[in-house]
């Protein structure tokens, strides 16, 4: 590569870095905070009306909790409680629960915690 060209990638390196991190903070999280709730309803009613950040554990969620997850319905929910246990979260697309698709979308939003010894194949 010649020399010249050395300051060009690195000035384009550094604004594609840059722009990452800019990207990686979430400016919705920071003016959340300072949003008036509405009136008549508390900050707990407020934060009960939108989904939950935490990460759901598809082994112990109801039918229910699983729903809220995106791109799970009635059919997607029974599905995937009557195909525990899960050692791992890829369990769902291997045991043909879910689609890579439907996955993808929802993969972060899930954990699987699991005790004790993995179980014992079905006979």
């Amino acid at each position: 590569m010649p020399r010249h060209w050395v300051p060009r990638f690195l000035a384009a390196g550094l604004a594609l870095v840059l722009g990452h991190v800019a990207l990686a903070a979430d400016p919705l999280k920071a003016t959340a905070s300072a949003t008036p709730t509405p009136a008549g309803k508390s900050s707990a009613a407020v934060a009960s009306d939108k989904p939950s950040d935490k990460p759901i554990d598809i082994n112990k969620a109801s039918r229910s909790q699983l729903k809220t997850l995106p791109g799970i319905g009635d059919a997607e929910a029974t599905k995937i409680v009557d195909a525990r246990p899960y050692m791992t979260k890829t369990d769902l697309v291997t045991k043909n629960v879910l689609t890579i698709q439907a996955y993808d979308a929802l993969r972060s939003k899930i954990v699987v915690v699991h005790k004790g010894p993995p179980p014992k194949p079905k006979p």
